[in-house]
């Protein structure tokens, strides 16, 4: 007898989600504009439902963030190899997030210093310490935050006897 996924009270769900988004270091932008799809990987920093991330000062994915600014970002993370299909389940493990929600490109140049500076400790390690920036360095590069409007988690235990666990938040 299969069990079914267990859903996660929102809460729970969100502790959770937030703390794989924070572990993670590499997750997948998808913006559309005109019938048009593009998604691109990037890395980024993830705090207070936020996702902040930065790039070029000039491209398709500011163009795009202009006029659509409705964005989804996903993370996941393949736990071992995929397991060999022994009857109608996946048996793969793994572990995902789909965040929803309003990307805003950070014109104002102390507020994406502020940004950059976030985005610089969030991959310090103890290792590979980073030091401050210097505020002039916001002016070479964009910096983009998307603030979250709506989450879904989902982890698959690559178990034969059932799916996993999943979640939804929404604000």
């Amino acid at each position: 007898m299969s069990k079914q996924s267990n859903i996660f009270p929102e809460e729970a769900m969100l502790e959770q989600s937030e703390k794989f988004l924070q572990a993670q270091s590499i997750g997948h932008l998808g913006l559309s504009v005109d019938n048009e799809v593009y998604v691109i990987p990037l890395n980024y920093a993830y705090n207070n439902r936020r996702i902040l991330f930065h790039c070029s000062l000039e491209g398709q994915k500011l163009d795009m963030i202009r006029q659509n600014p409705n964005v989804c970002f996903e993370v996941s993370c393949l736990y071992g190899d995929p397991k060999e299909h022994a009857g109608s389940k996946c048996l793969t493990e793994f572990e995902s997030v789909l965040c929803r929600g309003t990307a805003r490109i950070i014109e104002d140049l102390s507020e994406r210093h502020a940004i950059l500076q976030e985005f610089q400790f969030r991959y310090a390690t103890p290792d590979k310490p980073r030091t401050s920036l210097a505020p002039g360095r916001a002016k070479g590069c964009a910096a983009v935050e998307i603030t979250v409007t709506r989450m879904s988690w989902r982890r698959a235990t690559g178990d034969e006897h059932g799916y996993g666990d999943r979640g939804e938040w929404s604000v």
